[in-house]
C-alpha cells in the first residue's frame, strides 16, 4: 500500500512538473456566489476577479525531479519493509 502511495505521489508531481513546463501562465476565473434571496431563474452569477498564475523557472524542473526521487524510493519500500 506504501508503495503505490508514493508512485502515485510521484507521478502526480512529474505531470505537474511537466505541465508547468508546457504553459506560460494559467488565468483562474473566481466566481461570486449569488446572494442567497434570489432564484436560479434570474441573472447567472458573476464572474469576479481573475487570477493568473505564472510558475517560476525552477518550478518543472524542481517538481519533475522530486517526483523522480520520490518514484525510485518507492521502489525501494518492498525490499526495506522486509529487513533486506
Amino acid at each position: 500500500m506504501w508503495r503505490a502511495l508514493f508512485l502515485a505521489i510521484g507521478t502526480f508531481l512529474i505531470i505537474l512538473g511537466v505541465e508547468a513546463l508546457a504553459v506560460a501562465n494559467v488565468t483562474l476565473k473566481i466566481h461570486e456566489k449569488p446572494p442567497a434571496a434570489t432564484t436560479p431563474f434570474e441573472t447567472p452569477p458573476t464572474v469576479g476577479p481573475k487570477k493568473v498564475v505564472t510558475p517560476p523557472g525552477w518550478a518543472p524542473w524542481s517538481l519533475m525531479s522530486s517526483g523522480a526521487v520520490v518514484i525510485l524510493y518507492s521502489f525501494t519500500i518492498p525490499r526495506r519493509v522486509a529487513g533486506n
